[in-house]
Protein backbone atom coordinates (compact mmCIF):
# COMPACT_ATOMS: atom_id res chain seq x y z
CA UNK A 1 0.00 0.00 0.00
CA UNK A 2 1.67 3.60 -0.82
CA UNK A 3 2.21 5.86 1.72
CA UNK A 4 -1.03 8.26 -0.37
CA UNK A 5 -3.54 5.18 -0.10
CA UNK A 6 -2.53 4.91 3.98
CA UNK A 7 -2.91 8.62 4.76
CA UNK A 8 -6.26 8.12 2.42
CA UNK A 9 -7.34 5.37 4.60
CA UNK A 10 -6.59 6.72 7.54
CA UNK A 11 -8.60 10.64 7.04
CA UNK A 12 -11.43 8.48 5.63
CA UNK A 13 -11.45 6.63 9.51
CA UNK A 14 -10.85 9.73 10.89
CA UNK A 15 -14.04 11.54 9.23
CA UNK A 16 -15.94 8.62 10.03
CA UNK A 17 -15.19 8.41 13.71
CA UNK A 18 -16.11 12.15 13.48
CA UNK A 19 -19.33 12.22 12.20
CA UNK A 20 -20.40 8.96 14.23
CA UNK A 21 -18.94 11.17 17.47
CA UNK A 22 -20.90 14.32 16.19
CA UNK A 23 -24.28 12.29 15.55
CA UNK A 24 -24.16 10.49 19.29
CA UNK A 25 -23.44 14.09 20.33
CA UNK A 26 -26.44 15.45 18.44
CA UNK A 27 -28.38 12.48 19.36
CA UNK A 28 -27.94 13.01 22.95
CA UNK A 29 -28.36 16.95 22.70
CA UNK A 30 -31.65 16.57 21.17
CA UNK A 31 -32.49 14.21 23.90
CA UNK A 32 -31.69 16.71 26.44
CA UNK A 33 -33.46 19.58 25.06
CA UNK A 34 -36.71 17.29 24.11
CA UNK A 35 -36.77 16.69 28.01
CA UNK A 36 -36.28 19.62 29.15
CA UNK A 37 -39.60 20.78 27.13
CA UNK A 38 -41.49 18.69 29.11
CA UNK A 39 -44.17 20.33 31.04
CA UNK A 40 -43.84 17.95 34.34
CA UNK A 41 -47.09 17.66 36.12
CA UNK A 42 -49.72 14.74 37.30
CA UNK A 43 -53.48 14.41 36.34
CA UNK A 44 -56.40 12.16 37.28
CA UNK A 45 -59.31 11.44 35.01
CA UNK A 46 -62.21 10.05 36.63
CA UNK A 47 -64.86 9.75 33.57
CA UNK A 48 -65.01 13.21 31.97
CA UNK A 49 -63.21 15.28 34.28
CA UNK A 50 -59.96 15.52 34.98
CA UNK A 51 -58.01 17.84 37.40
CA UNK A 52 -54.46 19.01 37.18
CA UNK A 53 -51.88 19.11 40.13
CA UNK A 54 -47.98 20.51 40.21
CA UNK A 55 -45.71 17.24 40.89
CA UNK A 56 -45.28 18.55 44.74
CA UNK A 57 -49.00 18.92 45.14
CA UNK A 58 -49.44 15.64 44.10
CA UNK A 59 -47.25 13.91 46.33
CA UNK A 60 -49.08 15.88 49.15
CA UNK A 61 -52.79 14.62 47.89
CA UNK A 62 -51.02 10.92 47.95
CA UNK A 63 -49.88 11.37 51.32
CA UNK A 64 -53.39 12.90 52.40
CA UNK A 65 -54.88 10.15 50.53
CA UNK A 66 -53.23 7.51 51.89
CA UNK A 67 -53.56 8.17 55.31
CA UNK A 68 -57.54 8.14 54.85
CA UNK A 69 -56.78 4.61 53.37
CA UNK A 70 -54.57 3.63 56.14
CA UNK A 71 -57.62 4.67 58.89
CA UNK A 72 -60.37 2.72 56.84
CA UNK A 73 -61.94 6.36 55.85
CA UNK A 74 -64.15 6.66 52.47
CA UNK A 75 -63.28 8.29 49.58
CA UNK A 76 -65.32 11.09 50.30
CA UNK A 77 -63.14 12.07 53.53
CA UNK A 78 -60.39 12.15 51.10
CA UNK A 79 -61.88 14.41 48.90
CA UNK A 80 -62.74 16.52 51.95
CA UNK A 81 -59.31 17.19 52.67
CA UNK A 82 -58.01 17.16 49.37
CA UNK A 83 -60.55 20.39 48.66
CA UNK A 84 -59.77 21.72 52.26
CA UNK A 85 -55.91 21.74 52.15
CA UNK A 86 -56.15 22.74 48.09
CA UNK A 87 -57.79 26.26 50.00
CA UNK A 88 -55.80 26.46 52.69
CA UNK A 89 -52.03 26.35 51.52
CA UNK A 90 -52.19 25.12 47.77
CA UNK A 91 -51.54 21.65 48.63
CA UNK A 92 -48.32 22.97 50.09
CA UNK A 93 -46.46 22.36 53.48
CA UNK A 94 -46.40 25.96 54.03
CA UNK A 95 -44.16 27.53 57.36
CA UNK A 96 -45.90 30.62 57.42
CA UNK A 97 -49.99 31.78 58.16
CA UNK A 98 -51.63 34.89 57.09
CA UNK A 99 -53.18 38.05 58.67
CA UNK A 100 -56.60 36.37 59.58
CA UNK A 101 -53.90 33.23 61.27
CA UNK A 102 -50.21 34.60 61.41
CA UNK A 103 -49.97 31.42 63.54
CA UNK A 104 -51.25 29.06 60.82
CA UNK A 105 -49.31 26.51 59.26
CA UNK A 106 -48.67 23.58 57.51
CA UNK A 107 -51.37 21.60 54.83
CA UNK A 108 -54.28 22.76 56.40
CA UNK A 109 -52.63 25.54 57.88
CA UNK A 110 -53.73 24.50 61.39
CA UNK A 111 -53.18 27.02 64.65
CA UNK A 112 -51.20 26.16 67.53
CA UNK A 113 -54.03 28.57 69.46
CA UNK A 114 -56.92 26.61 68.51
CA UNK A 115 -55.62 23.77 69.68
CA UNK A 116 -54.20 21.77 66.67
CA UNK A 117 -50.59 21.16 68.04
CA UNK A 118 -47.50 23.03 68.01
CA UNK A 119 -45.89 24.30 65.30
CA UNK A 120 -43.60 20.76 64.81
CA UNK A 121 -46.12 18.85 64.83
CA UNK A 122 -48.56 21.03 62.22
CA UNK A 123 -45.46 21.00 59.93
CA UNK A 124 -45.45 17.33 59.85
CA UNK A 125 -47.51 16.53 57.38
CA UNK A 126 -48.78 13.14 58.65
CA UNK A 127 -49.67 14.88 61.98
CA UNK A 128 -51.56 17.47 59.88
CA UNK A 129 -53.90 14.97 58.33
CA UNK A 130 -54.82 12.76 61.11
CA UNK A 131 -55.40 15.76 63.13
CA UNK A 132 -57.89 16.83 59.89
CA UNK A 133 -59.00 13.52 59.99
CA UNK A 134 -59.58 13.42 63.61
CA UNK A 135 -61.73 16.63 63.87
CA UNK A 136 -63.79 15.61 60.45
CA UNK A 137 -64.87 12.45 61.84
CA UNK A 138 -66.69 13.66 65.16
CA UNK A 139 -69.28 15.40 62.65
CA UNK A 140 -72.37 13.72 62.12
CA UNK A 141 -73.05 12.71 58.66
CA UNK A 142 -70.12 14.27 57.39
CA UNK A 143 -70.36 11.82 54.30
CA UNK A 144 -73.47 13.19 52.86
CA UNK A 145 -72.41 17.14 53.26
CA UNK A 146 -71.36 19.12 50.30
CA UNK A 147 -67.91 19.17 50.29
CA UNK A 148 -67.47 22.68 51.13
CA UNK A 149 -69.65 22.41 54.68
CA UNK A 150 -68.22 19.65 56.00
CA UNK A 151 -64.43 21.60 55.65
CA UNK A 152 -65.91 24.29 56.97
CA UNK A 153 -67.26 22.90 59.77
CA UNK A 154 -63.38 21.61 60.58
CA UNK A 155 -61.73 24.82 59.41
CA UNK A 156 -64.26 27.43 60.51
CA UNK A 157 -62.74 29.50 57.87
CA UNK A 158 -63.40 33.61 57.51
CA UNK A 159 -64.29 32.25 53.77
CA UNK A 160 -66.64 29.47 54.08
CA UNK A 161 -67.68 28.75 50.41
CA UNK A 162 -64.49 29.25 49.03
CA UNK A 163 -63.68 25.37 49.24
CA UNK A 164 -65.91 24.76 46.78
CA UNK A 165 -64.01 25.70 43.97
CA UNK A 166 -61.58 22.84 44.67
CA UNK A 167 -64.23 20.20 45.04
CA UNK A 168 -63.53 18.84 41.65
CA UNK A 169 -60.14 18.01 42.28
CA UNK A 170 -60.52 16.62 45.77
CA UNK A 171 -62.99 14.24 44.14
CA UNK A 172 -60.98 13.24 41.39
CA UNK A 173 -57.02 12.70 42.91
CA UNK A 174 -59.12 11.27 45.94
CA UNK A 175 -61.14 8.69 43.66
CA UNK A 176 -57.73 8.07 42.29
CA UNK A 177 -55.11 7.78 44.85
CA UNK A 178 -57.68 5.68 47.28
CA UNK A 179 -57.80 2.83 44.42
CA UNK A 180 -61.59 3.31 44.17
CA UNK A 181 -60.73 4.60 40.19
CA UNK A 182 -57.94 2.40 38.80
CA UNK A 183 -55.85 4.05 36.38
CA UNK A 184 -56.64 7.48 36.78
CA UNK A 185 -53.60 8.77 38.64
CA UNK A 186 -50.43 9.74 36.12
CA UNK A 187 -47.66 12.10 35.59
CA UNK A 188 -46.13 13.38 32.94
CA UNK A 189 -42.37 13.52 34.18
CA UNK A 190 -38.66 14.44 32.68
CA UNK A 191 -36.13 11.22 32.55
CA UNK A 192 -34.80 10.64 36.13
CA UNK A 193 -31.46 12.16 37.67
CA UNK A 194 -30.33 9.69 39.84
CA UNK A 195 -30.56 6.55 41.13
CA UNK A 196 -33.60 5.11 42.96
CA UNK A 197 -33.55 3.67 46.33
CA UNK A 198 -36.29 0.75 46.83
CA UNK A 199 -35.56 0.84 50.96
CA UNK A 200 -36.89 4.68 50.94
CA UNK A 201 -39.71 4.18 48.58
CA UNK A 202 -40.58 1.25 51.45
CA UNK A 203 -39.97 3.05 54.29
CA UNK A 204 -42.07 6.17 53.49
CA UNK A 205 -44.88 4.00 52.08
CA UNK A 206 -45.03 1.95 55.04
CA UNK A 207 -45.47 5.77 57.30
CA UNK A 208 -48.22 6.49 54.24
CA UNK A 209 -50.06 3.31 54.70
CA UNK A 210 -49.11 1.38 57.84
CA UNK A 211 -47.76 -2.25 57.52
CA UNK A 212 -47.17 -3.57 53.90
CA UNK A 213 -45.72 -7.08 53.12
CA UNK A 214 -42.66 -5.90 50.64
CA UNK A 215 -40.00 -7.38 49.41
CA UNK A 216 -36.76 -6.46 46.70
CA UNK A 217 -36.01 -7.90 43.33
CA UNK A 218 -32.51 -5.56 42.60
CA UNK A 219 -34.38 -2.11 41.80
CA UNK A 220 -37.98 -3.32 42.25
CA UNK A 221 -39.50 -2.87 44.98
CA UNK A 222 -42.41 -5.79 45.04
CA UNK A 223 -45.45 -4.72 47.95
CA UNK A 224 -48.20 -7.64 48.07
CA UNK A 225 -51.60 -5.96 47.62
CA UNK A 226 -54.79 -6.60 46.20
CA UNK A 227 -58.04 -4.73 45.22
CA UNK A 228 -58.23 -0.83 46.02
CA UNK A 229 -55.76 -0.90 48.10
CA UNK A 230 -53.20 -2.39 45.65
CA UNK A 231 -54.87 0.46 42.84
CA UNK A 232 -54.05 3.34 46.18
CA UNK A 233 -50.23 2.19 46.69
CA UNK A 234 -49.29 1.90 42.87
CA UNK A 235 -50.94 5.82 41.90
CA UNK A 236 -49.12 6.48 45.26
CA UNK A 237 -45.92 5.38 43.67
CA UNK A 238 -46.99 7.25 40.43
CA UNK A 239 -47.62 10.68 42.58
CA UNK A 240 -44.78 10.21 44.14
CA UNK A 241 -42.31 9.00 41.00
CA UNK A 242 -40.08 12.33 40.80
CA UNK A 243 -38.79 12.60 44.32
CA UNK A 244 -38.26 8.46 44.63
CA UNK A 245 -36.86 8.39 40.46
CA UNK A 246 -39.27 5.90 39.74
CA UNK A 247 -39.56 4.48 36.41
CA UNK A 248 -42.15 1.95 35.81
CA UNK A 249 -45.25 0.51 37.89
CA UNK A 250 -46.96 -2.62 37.38
CA UNK A 251 -50.47 -3.34 38.85
CA UNK A 252 -53.32 -5.72 37.93
CA UNK A 253 -52.46 -6.27 34.22
CA UNK A 254 -51.92 -2.50 33.90
CA UNK A 255 -48.76 -0.80 33.67
CA UNK A 256 -47.35 3.04 33.75
CA UNK A 257 -44.35 3.88 32.19
CA UNK A 258 -42.38 7.30 33.17
CA UNK A 259 -40.17 7.37 29.78
CA UNK A 260 -43.12 6.32 27.44
CA UNK A 261 -45.14 9.16 28.97
CA UNK A 262 -48.57 7.60 27.52
CA UNK A 263 -50.31 6.72 30.37
CA UNK A 264 -51.51 3.45 31.77
CA UNK A 265 -50.81 0.81 29.23
CA UNK A 266 -52.27 -2.75 29.37
CA UNK A 267 -49.53 -5.61 30.14
CA UNK A 268 -48.93 -8.73 31.54
CA UNK A 269 -48.56 -7.53 35.32
CA UNK A 270 -50.54 -9.76 37.58
CA UNK A 271 -52.88 -9.42 40.27
CA UNK A 272 -51.88 -9.67 44.22
CA UNK A 273 -48.68 -7.49 44.17
CA UNK A 274 -47.35 -4.11 42.81
CA UNK A 275 -44.18 -3.97 41.49
CA UNK A 276 -42.58 0.07 41.63
CA UNK A 277 -38.85 0.01 39.15
CA UNK A 278 -36.64 2.88 40.09
CA UNK A 279 -33.81 3.93 38.43
CA UNK A 280 -30.19 2.15 38.46
CA UNK A 281 -28.67 5.00 36.84
CA UNK A 282 -24.83 4.78 39.14
CA UNK A 283 -24.09 6.93 41.74
CA UNK A 284 -22.02 9.93 41.00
Amino acid sequence: MTRNRRLLRAGVLLLTLTLAGGGVYTAVSFVQRSDTLVSERCTAAVGSQTAELATDQAVNASLITAVAVQRGLPARAASIALATAMQESKLRNIGHGDQAGPDSRGLFQQRPSQGWGTEAQLMDPYYAANAFYDALIRIPGYESLEITDAAQRVQRSAYPRAYAEHEDMGRSFASGLSGQTPAAVQCTLRTPGGRGDPTAVAAELVQAYGTLATSTEGQTLVVDASGSEAWSVAQWAVANAKAFEVTQVDVGGRSWNRLARDGWQDSDAGSGQVRITLSGLPVA
